[in-house]
């Protein structure tokens, strides 16, 4: 087991959900935090609750730093709408989520790698960079060497998750196509969210 799955299993287990969906998670065995101390559990405080609410958020789209994560709240402050569903659709428009939910990696973790090593294509073009944000109506496709690639294959044939519809994926093809900007209530989080949380952190 590497360093990076024990790290996985461990956010996991401290933040006491199953994160990501995966069967292998040990939540699914043991429910309580990591280390001696983990079956002890307390009552959370407000600030608890919420600090938890904005690392589980962060940690699901591959553990983004504070700084970046910080700076994408900041942007959804200063748009129009509700904050806390601009964050979301900010976070899912990134690149390595997008490749993620078009289930072309089997983890957001993988996704990124994919992308960071520039296998992936927007409109045609090689984007090495994770945090890229995709517009709506880009097409993006899986290079060519790729296409075959065991674990890709394995990802697209898994029945883990579903690609959710605003986007729309042709498999034969490895490409898809970012379709229209997502609300909190379209995205298949495996656990709940609250971002509207994430802002009152924020705003303390």
């Amino acid at each position: 087991m590497t360093k990076r799955v024990q790290a996985k299993y461990k956010v996991d287990r401290r933040l006491g959900v199953n994160l990501w969906g995966r069967a292998k998670s040990p939540i699914n065995r043991r429910e309580y935090g990591p280390g001696q101390h983990g079956q002890h559990r307390k009552k959370p405080t407000e600030y608890g609750i919420q600090l938890s609410a904005k690392q589980k958020l962060r940690f699901y789209y591959g553990n983004i730093g504070e700084r970046q994560f910080r700076s994408l709240y900041a942007e959804a402050v200063r748009k129009r709408g509700d904050t806390s569903e601009n964050l979301v659709e900010l976070l899912e428009r990134r690149l390595d989520a997008v490749v993620y939910r078009m289930k072309f990696a089997a983890t957001v973790f993988a996704a990124r790698q994919l992308v960071g090593h520039g296998h992936v294509l927007v409109n045609g073009r090689v984007v090495n960079t994770s945090s890229y944000r995709v517009s709506i109506g880009d097409t993006i496709e899986v290079k060519s060497s790729m296409k075959e690639n065991v674990a890709l294959l394995m990802a697209l044939e898994s029945h883990e998750r579903d690609t959710p519809d605003y986007m729309e994926v042709t498999q034969k093809e490895k490409k898809g196509v970012f379709l229209r900007a997502p609300k909190l209530s379209d995205v298949p989080y495996p656990v709940v969210m609250e971002p509207n949380l994430v802002v009152e952190f924020y705003s303390r």
